[in-house]
Parts: structure tokens; sequence; C-alpha cells
């Protein structure tokens, strides 16, 4: 399996070069996060994963985890791994320091969630889901409960889970029915069954606290019905150490396409302590605070996995020798040429390359979303902050993971037979990768979130906000040479999506099936919009520091290179999307349902 590295250096391009993150976090209230401890975090995280995760990767995917007697193992180096993330305190660089957090930005976290699902997609879903757990306890908890599992959770004594999906609810939460019948003492009696749940059960720790979607026995129907409960596989005692076992039996661990070291779980809640976090039937609007985070995270695992195949597929593509180049030979002390030669592996590598950077440019930015909205002290800054990172949320968990699962399919294709089997390790970022569009509200639900609540449901104002940002980065970038035909191109493409956002309005007020039937390619042709502006930042900087004479030359040249490459190859697949959002909804919805299958 191809090594793999932390992409250090675009990392810290982009923090330090293109956003100024130092600037971001001064005047997000993190005065004391200089570039100083940017950089160490990402160097100490590099080293992290690339000593401990990264190597065990192939390892848990043909080991995977098993149940046996209601008990769960997982595999080879997985304690390992926990063990080292304990002692490194990586649990604790985003959460609160009052239970034992370091404080730090949200936006350095997820970059370290980009190095760990790149290292080990399986393995870091465990800590993933308790960073989730700690976000959601933080923000609605009483101060009883974040007393008694906010330290446990940091410090990664005990892991967390988020049990939503049901057998016959499965995105439509509105229909689950798991219940919760109070008891005397304070407690609830959660009874039910969830399935899909990561890391539902395992032997990493000494106890599961499960975020749990329950009913209460007066509540009402629908999403307005559904409270959110703290239920541990072990009650705490009062000494606060794994008590009592709490009713929550796995019943099954699922057989999957992916992520095998990953144990999902299928879990049975019969009559289990649970504790109510927040208000009664307000679960979703609590489970909802952490899901920006969630699905920002998400969208890392596309991105990831992209990255890990690039590195996997460039390392093949440099030492792999077939035919010679279109130009004659490169290599004439060799039968052959190495494949990187030739056109057509350079046109998958180089999409890999663009989707890759670009995308982890998105995901950096909409992170530092997060920490203006939850921490600026400016009230109208948070307020902006929010409703930008509303709109990118649903583009960048749905447009990475997307994307992120094509770069992985190039790489199996630029190996050939050899990507193909398992001894490459490249199929297995494909199949890893495949579940991040299915996450956190599968791209489709995305997709419909972004157009109707988004963009029809604000009037097109978070749209045109977005553009205003497009606008300002052309006219900036119009005076940089070498940049023009970047902008005219991104100028037009702003201009086209603009237009594409108020027909769709106009005709979803006519047809109801519009939204549905444009929303996905409405979502990609915004996602390779909002990457280009991206790119023209990236490139704008590129060709500035070559200007200025500033060093590291063949770093800048090759992001214009790449910005290039986007441009003229990528960039214009907008054309076709814009096509099929004017098509009419009758090609969708006039088939029969009996024609489907004849």
């Amino acid at each position: 399996m191809p090594e793999y590295k932390v992409p250090l250096r675009d990392m810290r391009f982009l923090l330090h070069e293109v956003f100024d993150v130092a600037s971001h976090y001064e005047a997000a209230g993190f005065e004391d996060v200089g570039a100083d401890i940017v950089d160490a975090i990402l160097s100490e995280g590099a080293k992290f994963c690339e000593d401990f995760v990264a190597p065990i990767n192939a390892v848990g995917d043909s080991e995977g985890s098993h149940l046996v007697d209601g008990k769960v193992t997982t595999p080879k180096g997985w304690q390992t791994a926990i063990d080292a993330y304990r002692e490194g305190g990586w649990g604790a660089v985003g959460s609160n320091p009052e239970y034992g957090g370091q404080g730090l930005p949200e936006s350095l976290e997820l970059l370290f969630n980009e190095m760990a699902v790149a290292s080990n997609m399986a393995w870091r879903l465990c800590t993933s889901l308790t960073l989730g757990a700690i976000h959601a306890i933080d923000a609605h908890a009483s101060d009883e409960l974040k007393q008694r599992f906010l330290p446990k959770l940091i410090s990664l004594e005990w892991t967390g889970t988020m049990c939503l999906t049901e057998p016959h609810a499965g995105s439509d939460l509105g229909i689950l029915s798991t219940s919760a019948v109070p008891s005397d003492d304070g407690s609830y009696a959660i009874s039910g069954t969830k399935i899909f749940i990561t890391y539902g059960e395992h032997d990493l720790a000494d106890n599961i606290v499960h975020l749990v979607l329950a009913r209460l026995p007066d509540a009402p129907a629908g999403p307005k019905g559904i409270s959110l409960f703290i239920v541990p596989k072990f009650v705490p005692d009062a000494d606060g150490k794994p008590g009592e076992r709490n009713p929550v039996v796995c019943s099954a661990i699922e057989e999957k396409h992916g992520i095998h070291g990953s144990p999902t779980a299928v879990l049975n809640f019969e009559g289990a302590k649970g504790y109510l976090v927040g208000a009664p039937n307000r679960g979703l609007s609590c489970m909802f605070t952490m899901m920006n985070f969630a699905r920002i995270d998400v969208g890392t695992h596309g991105l990831g996995q992209a990255e890990r195949s690039l590195q996997g597929a460039v390392a093949y593509a440099r030492d792999r020798t077939q035919f010679r180049a279109p130009g004659g030979a490169v290599a004439p002390d060799q039968k052959a040429d190495p494949i990187i030669v030739h056109p057509d592996v350079r046109r998958m590598l180089l999409t890999q390359k663009a989707i890759a950077e670009g995308c982890r440019a998105l995901s950096t930015f909409a992170s530092m979303q997060l920490d203006v909205e939850h921490h600026h002290p400016d009230e109208d800054a948070r307020s902006k902050g929010g409703d930008m990172l509303a709109f990118l949320i649903p583009i960048t968990k749905a447009f990475l993971t997307e994307s992120g699962y094509e770069a992985a399919y190039w790489g199996v294709q630029v190996l050939g037979g050899a990507g193909y089997i398992k001894e490459s390790g490249m199929e297995q970022y494909m199949r890893d990768a495949r579940i991040a569009s299915i996450y956190e509200g599968t791209n489709g639900i995305q997709a419909n979130d972004l157009l109707r609540r988004k963009v029809i449901g604000s009037g097109g104002a978070m749209l045109r906000d977005f553009i205003a940002l497009i606008d300002a980065e052309c006219e900036t970038a119009r005076g940089v040479e070498g940049l023009g035909t970047f902008v005219e191109a991104l100028s037009e493409q702003s201009k086209q999506w603009g237009q594409l956002a108020e027909s769709l309005s106009t005709r979803a007020g006519e047809d109801p099936a519009v939204v549905g039937a444009a929303s996905f390619d409405f979502m990609m042709l915004s996602g390779y919009v909002v990457v280009a502006y991206f790119w023209l930042r990236m490139a704008r900087v590129a060709q500035q520091k070559l200007d200025a004479g500033a060093g590291d030359e063949t770093f800048y040249r090759a992001k214009l290179m790449t910005a290039r490459f986007y441009y003229e190859r990528i960039l214009p697949r907008t054309l076709t999307l814009a096509a099929t959002l004017g098509a009419s909804t009758d090609s969708l919805m006039d088939m029969p349902d009996d024609a489907f299958v004849i």
C-alpha cells in the first residue's frame, strides 16, 4: 500500500498565504493562536497520523471488526492508535477548556480530521463521532450532564455515537418510533432499535455514550416530537466511573462495502436509562448544532480519500513503465517510459490534484466560518458567518464526497489492473470513500437543502452573498498579470449561476417537482463554481509570490498549472449541468412506476 504523507505544504499555503489565518483567529477571538501554534499542531498531527494511524489502514480493511457473544473486537493496532490519540490530547483540540479541552478553533480540529481520515478513515470514525457527541452535549446538556460526561469524552476514556436511524426510518427522522418513558428518578427508559450506528459497540474504551433520538409519551407526531437523550453503555456511578450495565444490546454489525475496520452496529435499547439533553421535543435542533461540524467533517472524508489516492497514483505513475511518450522516448535507457508522460494518465492525475487541492480550500474556508459563527465577539459578524456557513455546508458535504469518490476512482484507473486488486491498496480508498456521500444526510438531501432552503428559501440572498465574494476576487485578480482568462471565465460562470437560480426559483413556484428534479445538478454546478473561486484565489496568491520572487517556485508554478487545468478541463462541466437544469420535469415524472422494469 502506498505510504501516506500529510500535505503540510498545501495546508500551510492555504492557512497562511491564502486565508491569513492568524488575522482570522485574532478577529474571531483566538488572539493567542498564532502561526507558530498552527504550525505546531499541523506538524504534530501529521507525525501522529503518519506514525500510528496510516500504517494500520490496510490491516483494518483486511481484518475488519467482529462480533462474538455480544462483544466487538476491533482490528490489530486500533487500540495502540487510540492510546496514542489519548496521550497526545487530540480529542481536546477544539473542546471546551472547562471540561479538559484546549479551546482551539474548530477549523484546526477539522484540518487534523482530514489528516486522520486520509490516514485511516475506518479508524478515525470512532474519534470523529466522539467529537460530534462532545459538541452536542456542550451546546445543549445541563451543567450536571456536562460535568458527568464531557471530561471522559474529551479525554477519549469514553467514546460517543449518534443514534438516529431506525429500520423503518432512514433519513425521514419524523417517523422514528424509539420511545422514552419518564422514570421516577428523573431519567428516562429508552426502548427501540437503531441501525447503522458507527462504533456502536467496540473494545477501545471503558464506556460508550450514545446520543439517541426518541419520543416522549405525549410528543407530537413528526419531527417536532423528537427529543435527544444521553444513553451510556455503563451508567456512571457516584465517582464517575462506569457502573451498572445499561440494557443496550449489539445484535449485529454490518458487513459493508468499505470501512471494514469500523464496526457499524445494530443496537437494541431495552428500557435503557437515558438522560434528556435540552428541552423536550427539541432533539432535532440539538442534533443540528453538531450537524454543521459533522457535515464538514464528512466532506473531509471524501477529500481525504482523494488525497490518499492521488499520492498512490502519482507514486505508481512515476515508477511504472509502458510505451513511449508521444514526442519520443524520455527514458531512452529503459525499454519504455514512465506512464506519467502519457496525456491520458496526466488527465487522471491532474483531475485528482485539482479536486484534492480545490476541495481542501473550500473545506478550510467553510470550517473558518464555524470559528466566526461560534466565537466572533461581534454579533453581526457571527450572523454573517453563520449565513455563509449555512450556504456552504450542503456544498461542502455533497460536492467534496462526490468529487472525492471520483478522484479515488481515477486512482484505481491509473494503476489499471493493479489498481483493482487489494494488494495495491488503491481500491480500498474508493470503497471507503463511497459511504461519505450517504453519511450525514445523503447528497440528494444536501442538494435539496441547498436549492430549496438556502437559495430559494433565502430569496437568493445567500447565493448573492457568495457571488459578491466572487466579484470582489475577480476585481482584485484583474490587476495580476496572467490571470485574465480565469477572471473572465469565473465572471461568466458566476453570472450564469445566478441566472439559473432565479429561473429555478420561478419554475419551482409553478411545478412542485422542479426542486427535486434539479437540486443534485444544481449542487454539482454550485460546487464547480465555488471551487473555481478558490482556485482563482490560490492562483492569484501563487502568481503574486512568483512576481515577488518569494521562493518555492516549483510549488507556486504547480498551483498555477493546476488552476489552468481546472478552468480548462473541469469547470466546463457546468455547461452540461446548465443544460440539464433547463430541462422540464416531464422526462423524470412521466414514466409509470410499473414501466421501470418490463
